[in-house]
């Protein structure tokens, strides 16, 4: 796809002036986010990506647009595994509900800056060294072989481990006891202190690097557009914060996601290996083609979607069906005691 510098920088600041509507219209007063907020955002988000698709194919054809949608799409089921590890933060460091909004819409902005320059910097990689693509395949390959395998032990964590980065800052410099607001730092007692609102955001932005190492080669296996992958990513990222406050309470319910998720990533590196196969010279190596790509994408979030929760359900009513037992079994106790 052919894409000018005016088209990139047109692109990019419609995307500051949609964030820049997003923060002062919904996040600009801290304020508790309700389910119908959450839901009308998250639409406009989706709109816009369907909007973004629609001149995409105007613009350059059917395929930047089917492209953009299977990545967008891609980047989107990722990032809700995101969520999962966003809640566990949010627990760890006892942000306020009226503050989560202006955490996530600033982490946000930090992830995407950072994916930004991963994305750069993958383009450069795969524009001098195609065999680059032979290594993202065994990469995405593997991620979802480790993935696969801790769901079925159980290993996934469940709570949240500081990095780093963040162990330094808070060792470097005096921290607060509570929240005061939305400030990053004060000045008390003569000192200037952070407060935890600056850790729960580098939390947030910094923790989002782990994923992109995955989600960013996975794009890349569907599009090496570095325009598109671009796109896909902020649109993806910048309804993050509205999806966590809309499904943020089916999250445990979503039990077989990691397993659609592994498939998801095992597929696109499989493709990305038979594309490196293509680009190697390989005389009959086959390539797996966009609609394909969609449409596996789409099927196993659908699949994977709908046994969650049929397996939620059942988990549901046997726990329900065995803490009537217990209590029946209590109440016999009880009256059999005081016969």
């Amino acid at each position: 796809m052919d894409v000018s510098l005016t088209m990139w920088v047109t692109t990019i600041v419609v995307l500051v002036v949609l964030i820049a509507v997003d923060f002062f219209v919904g996040a600009r007063k801290p304020h508790e986010v309700s389910l119908r907020e959450a839901a009308t955002w998250s639409a406009v988000w989706i709109a816009l990506a369907g909007l973004f698709a629609g001149f995409l194919w105007w613009h350059s054809g059917s395929a930047p647009a089917g492209q953009f949608m299977a990545g967008w799409i891609t980047e989107k089921s990722l990032s809700v595994d995101n969520l999962f590890v966003f809640v566990l933060i949010m627990a760890k460091f006892a942000v306020p509900r009226v503050l989560q909004q202006r955490v996530l819409m600033i982490g946000v902005l930090i992830a995407l800056v950072l994916r930004a320059v991963f994305i750069a910097a993958g383009a450069a990689v795969i524009a001098s060294f195609s065999w680059i693509f032979f290594l993202f395949g065994a990469f995405l390959i593997w991620t979802a072989w480790k993935l696969i395998k801790e769901t079925r032990s159980g290993k996934e964590d469940d709570e949240y481990k500081e990095s780093k980065l963040l162990r330094a800052v808070e060792r470097r410099f005096p921290t607060t006891d509570g929240y005061r607001g939305t400030r990053f730092t004060v000045v008390e007692g003569g000192r200037r202190l952070i407060t935890p609102m600056l850790l729960v955001i580098l939390a947030i932005g910094t923790t989002d690097v782990l994923f992109a190492m995955d989600s960013i080669p996975a794009i890349f296996g569907l599009t090496q557009d570095a325009y598109i992958v671009f796109a896909a990513n902020a649109f993806a990222l910048m309804g993050l914060r509205q999806l966590y406050f809309l499904i943020g309470g089916l999250l445990d319910r979503l039990v077989h996601l990691s397993y659609g998720l592994s498939v998801i990533l095992g597929f696109i590196g499989v493709k990305l290996l038979l594309h490196a196969l293509h680009e190697a010279g390989v005389h009959g190596a086959p390539e797996i083609g966009t609609p394909l790509s969609l449409a596996v994408v789409v099927g196993v979030l659908a699949v994977t979607t709908v046994t969650s929760l049929i397996a939620s359900r059942r988990t549901a009513r046997a726990t329900e069906a065995k803490e009537d037992e217990q209590g029946k079994a209590e109440q016999e106790l009880s009256g059999a005691r005081e016969r």
